[in-house]
């Protein structure tokens, strides 16, 4: 596992998200309210909606094409839906965001 510089807290509005094009697709970075940072797929495991276009809400962001809410906290689909976004680790060191990326094969 590598871990890659993908901006600052700043970077992202509170409640909101911005995306990351990795060489494993796009991933969605989300702000919470309280300062948390996650990242998911962006991809809703629905029908594939953008999840960093979704609305943020505590913990959770619902997607914006048919209203799924997934849990920041591990990608899964909040009952009665089912299905698992592909969660991401993120920490915040010296005020830099870092994304952890498997490695390479």
């Amino acid at each position: 596992m590598n871990w890659i510089q993908i901006g600052k807290l700043e970077d992202i509005p509170r409640q909101g998200a911005r995306t990351v094009t990795t060489p494993h697709g796009e991933i969605a970075v989300f702000r919470t309210i309280d300062d948390q940072v996650f990242a998911l797929n962006n991809r809703c495991p629905h029908k594939n909606g953008p999840l960093a276009q979704g609305i943020v809400h505590g913990h959770r962001v619902t997607c914006p094409l048919h209203s799924w809410v997934i849990s920041l906290e591990n990608g899964e689909a909040v009952a009665p839906d089912t299905g698992c976004a592909h969660r991401y680790n993120v920490k915040l060191e010296h005020g830099e965001l870092l994304l952890q990326l498997p490695d390479k094969k």
